[in-house]
């Protein structure tokens, strides 16, 4: 078995032990670094190994950067061989429910050559709402050989955006860039992360939990290619570039695409955190 998108409690918990397969806990809170790690210690799904998003999941901030960069791949490679982690592993990761810190990991994984990566729909939330084990303490771990091979067809960079926003290929609707924060953060209220609220010119805002029933699971493929669809309006999803706060939510809606069958979209991993360090560069606001 080997899957690439999303993946249910039901086949984990049939898979747990199967050799290859190694599962991530990627937990975390935005305003609380150690509280993931700590959720970790205190009981987590049989085996998992912990990636925290700062120190794992992104590289340390710099004066340029988003909030979130991306990880070096050789500093990452030797993470994910430590977790035991090779080239034929079938990675499973998952959160607390939201899915966001495991879509990241889901995307770095992917963009780094692994495409047998998929998250548990639902997170902890649905392996505990379905009364399934947890247990304490880190597990014993073979080292593997991950080898780390970057696509840059995954990316788009800062450069490339400033480019499209001054052609105008967002406003033709010859390119899309799609923000997944909130509506009010996109349209620069209540914004409380970045210093400056609003959104990159012509970008469209597509909510990441848009994705979500209301059980915290994904929609259905069906549902999840009409949403799309109509929010895409007929462009090609290798014309889509994803962007957020921090290149980390923005993930979700890159994952519910290829859940979906609409492959070739793409991150711009810096997103609105890297957009605001420079002042001359554009800003819109409103819905």
């Amino acid at each position: 078995m080997r899957v690439t998108t999303l993946i249910d409690v039901d086949s984990l918990a049939a898979h747990l032990r199967t050799p290859g397969w190694v599962v991530l806990d990627c937990r975390f809170e935005l305003g609380k670094p150690e509280a993931g790690e700590d959720a970790y210690s205190s009981g987590h799904i049989p085996s998992a190994r912990y990636a925290h998003l700062d120190r794992d999941l992104a590289a340390p901030v710099g004066p340029t950067t988003g909030r979130h960069p991306l990880p070096d791949p050789g500093i990452f490679a030797a993470k994910a061989s430590a977790w035991g982690i090779g080239p034929e592993s079938q990675i499973i990761v998952y959160d607390q429910g939201n899915s966001f810190f495991a879509a990241r990991a889901w995307w770095v994984f992917r963009w780094l050559g692994h495409e047998a990566v998929a998250v548990l729909d639902g997170g902890l939330s649905a392996w505990r709402q379905a009364n399934q084990p947890l247990e304490q303490g880190a597990p014993d771990v073979t080292p593997q050989r991950f080898i780390a091979r970057p696509n840059n067809e995954f990316v788009v960079q800062l450069d490339d955006v400033m480019r499209s926003v001054s052609a105008g290929d967002y406003a033709s609707g010859a390119r899309r860039l799609i923000d997944a924060r909130g509506a009010d953060r996109y349209a620069g209220e209540n914004e409380t992360i970045d210093p400056v609220g609003g959104h990159v010119p012509d970008a469209i805002n597509h909510h990441y939990a848009r994705n979500y029933r209301a059980d915290g699971r994904f929609h259905e493929v069906a549902a999840l290619e009409a949403m799309w669809q109509s929010t895409l309006s007929g462009a090609d999803p290798c014309n889509i570039s994803m962007m957020c706060g921090s290149g980390v939510s923005a993930c979700v809606n890159l994952l519910a695409l290829e859940h979906a069958g609409l492959k070739g979209a793409r991150l711009f991993p810096g997103s609105w955190s890297e957009w605001v360090r420079d002042a001359a560069r554009p800003v819109a606001r409103g819905l």
